[in-house]
């Protein structure tokens, strides 16, 4: 069953015998609208499951506090495309940065948006630093207008929406990929973003956060930067720190390839499941 709040509406079926798993993804591990409002639920719910998948370790813990057993939890990212996210040449590329992801909270737009203009102010390529920004989503228009504000209108791009082989066109072109998430208010959480997985696949350092799953695939200083939730100003040094350094780009990058081929692409997320289902039934036979 995909999602922990579906799971609670067909959680008594395990009691005829058949194995039941559930995939919990992110906000339904996180968000107080679920977690709270469902958490005896929840505690019944890991009363009948054989097996839970979650997509990083703060989730694991989360709900083996929630009564899940620590032996029946699986951590697996979904993974990236090794076929679509490949071909990125950071060191070649001017100092461009990309983000992808819906404009939500949780995704940290506009604190994105804030460190790259901070980061104009510590590098002497600042007339060359771009920012592409891929997605859609409520904060779309409050950070349009704050990109105008800070007179940024001609260095951000905000192209929408686009499909999965655009944005690996665009990692192509790009030296970093950024993402800033963090905590929404209501407590949702990222699991762990598929966007850093397709970007360190396709070769591109990542700038992003310590939040979810993210240092599970980021590792600070060898395939990437990483900073505390909110630290803009930390975020904007490590932006300029690679906007100087094409080759540290290129080297992070390169690092961040292999460690994504060797353990966050989708082959790897189905093969896990494909091994844990099997067990199940093997288990019941």
């Amino acid at each position: 069953v995909e999602f922990g709040f579906h799971a609670v509406r067909v959680m008594e079926l395990a009691r005829t015998g058949v194995p039941l798993a559930v995939h919990f993804r992110g906000a339904d591990a996180s968000a107080e609208r679920y977690v709270k409002r469902l958490e005896q639920r929840y505690r019944r719910l890991f009363q009948l499951t054989s097996a839970v998948i979650v997509k990083n370790q703060t989730m694991r813990s989360r709900l083996i506090a929630l009564g899940a057993q620590p032996a029946h939890v699986l951590i697996s990212p979904s993974g990236a495309d090794e076929q679509r996210f490949q071909g990125a040449t950071p060191a070649l590329m001017p100092p461009r940065f990309l983000a992808v992801g819906r404009f939500v909270s949780k995704k940290g737009p506009l604190d994105t948006l804030e460190a790259f203009a901070l980061m104009r102010e510590l590098t002497d390529k600042a007339d060359a630093c771009r920012l592409v920004m891929v997605g859609d989503g409520p904060l779309l228009a409050e950070a349009r207008d704050r990109a105008r504000q800070l007179g940024l209108e001609q260095m951000v791009q905000f192209p929408g929406v686009l499909s999965p082989d655009a944005v690996a066109q665009q990692m192509r072109r790009a030296r970093v990929f950024v993402q800033h998430s963090r905590t929404a208010e209501d407590g949702d959480e990222e699991g762990c973003p598929v966007s850093v997985m397709e970007a360190q696949l396709c070769g591109l350092p990542v700038v992003a956060t310590r939040h979810g799953g993210i240092p599970d695939v980021v590792v600070d200083q060898q395939t990437g930067r990483l900073v505390q939730e909110g630290d803009r100003r930390g975020m904007a040094e490590a932006m300029a720190l690679l906007a100087d350094s094409p080759d540290l780009a290129g080297a992070w990058g390169a690092a961040g390839h292999r460690r994504a081929r060797a353990g966050f692409t989708v082959a790897h997320h189905v093969d896990q499941i494909t091994m844990l289902l099997n067990d199940l039934v093997d288990n019941r036979r």
